[in-house]
């Protein structure tokens, strides 16, 4: 459900601005969240994937608040950049620039990446001014469901509770639900929710999404369309490097209570995994960025629980297959569902905006050795959050090495073991 929500999350943008209905919007987060499914299913990537949700502001601002002002001309923007990515990601794969990147990054820069996805999260939530703002919709249904996710997943009074009682225990073990369920309850007696539920089956209009969206039924971008989104895709590809250290240095720092199942991390992998989803949507519906490495939150969620044992989760992807596969395509289809959850599709997306937050910020922090790196993070992230990210990733490049000096690459056990705080 939670992850249908957030998927439905787009559909405004695509009624509002692509000139699609709402089956056939419901049609097109189908096959995002199909292609998404991709990840650990053909590939084994060992993450809860996701979008690469700081750059969609982005997105929006170029493609929709632009000067391309058809639908038409929008979708073939959107293949264009996902086109572009798919490009990136491929080139730097076999080429294994991806991985060296990785190795040779200074440690406070990665920790600057990672806080600058907290950073522009925070920044998005709490944008009170923005009239379609969650929190200024739904403030109190919002504000449960934050507090009730927060509370479980990070808090360690909550995770006291969890060894002494089984009850909550076995609440907590349900994710992003509880709270997802707690915002629904609370939002109809505070006036902000409004249930309008249809019965019957949905049939996603695949044909109708395809003659609209595909670059085969309304053509491909030209060239000049690429080169005027490759700065954009560039700037994509930087913060979706963060999303694949956060998801590494998270699944690192729990591997250790799970020695009995070897986490096989592949950057290479993923670049090729990453890659090929955005082709194949950039063919069907493209809509950019859907097709991320990870949800950090769901991430976050489902490795904690994978590191107290197998006795609670018997292997990683069988956490991270619960959270997608259970949807599809069931949950596009059943009309009483899709419509009970239109209007909690804002609350969805704002829990996972915040957990990304929460999360990014406290790996970003366990990256680090001292106080200086501390200082580099937070300015780095802060120039993420504020400037262009190419401008930002300068910022926090130039300050390390001015701050910090030249760091030779860490060795794979170093860098698997960094100095953390005790985690919940």
């Amino acid at each position: 459900m939670v992850a249908a929500a957030t998927g439905f999350g787009l559909i405004p943008i695509l009624t509002g601005y692509f000139g699609l209905t709402f089956d056939e919007a419901v049609a097109a987060s189908l096959v995002y969240g199909t292609l998404i499914s991709f990840s650990w299913n053909l590939f084994g990537d060992p993450y809860a994937p996701g979008w690469i949700t700081p750059a969609l502001p982005f997105v929006l601002a170029f493609v929709v608040y632009g000067e391309i002002d058809t639908p038409t001309e929008r979708f073939r923007a959107m293949a264009a950049l996902s086109f572009d990515l798919a490009a990136i990601l491929f080139l730097f794969g076999v080429t294994g620039l991806g991985a060296w990147i990785m190795r040779h990054m200074p440690r406070a820069l990665k920790g600057g990446i990672i806080m600058g996805a907290a950073i522009a999260a925070f920044l998005s939530v709490m944008n009170l001014e923005q009239s379609d703002n969650n929190f200024v919709l739904q403030p109190v249904a919002t504000t449960v469901a934050v507090v009730v996710c927060l509370v479980m997943t990070f808090s360690l009074p909550f995770k006291r509770l969890i060894v002494r009682y089984r009850f909550v225990a076995i609440l907590a073990s349900l994710g992003l639900l509880p709270g997802f369920i707690a915002g629904g309850l609370v939002g109809p007696f505070a006036g902000e929710v409004d249930y309008n539920i249809e019965w019957g089956i949905l049939w996603p209009p695949l044909d109708s999404l395809w003659q609209k969206a595909s670059p085969f039924a309304i053509g491909f971008p030209d060239v000049a369309l690429y080169l005027e989104c490759l700065p954009l895709a560039f700037i994509a590809y930087i913060i979706l490097f963060g999303d694949m250290i956060t998801g590494d240095e998270v699944i690192r720092e729990a591997q250790k209570a799970r020695p009995d199942e070897a986490i096989d991390v592949n950057p290479t992998r993923l670049h090729y995994s990453v890659g090929l989803r955005n082709l194949v949507m950039g063919f069907i519906a493209p809509f950019f960025p859907t097709q991320g490495a990870l949800w950090t939150g769901v991430h976050v969620i489902i490795v904690q629980r994978w590191r107290q044992g197998r006795q609670e989760m018997d292997s990683l992807f069988d956490g991270i297959s619960a959270y997608y596969i259970y949807s599809l395509p069931f949950v596009y289809m059943f009309l009483p569902l899709v419509t009970g959850l239109k209007p909690l599709m804002g609350i969805a997306l704002i829990l996972t905006l915040v957990l990304t937050a929460f999360a990014c910020a406290y790996v970003a922090l366990a990256m680090v050795k001292n106080h200086i790196e501390e200082g580099v993070v937070l300015l780095t992230g802060t120039a993420l959050a504020v400037f262009e990210p190419w401008q930002g990733l300068l910022v926090g490049l130039f300050a390390s090495l001015l701050l910090l000096g030249y760091e030779k690459p860490e060795s794979e056990t170093e860098s698997s073991e960094p100095e953390t705080p005790t985690q919940p």
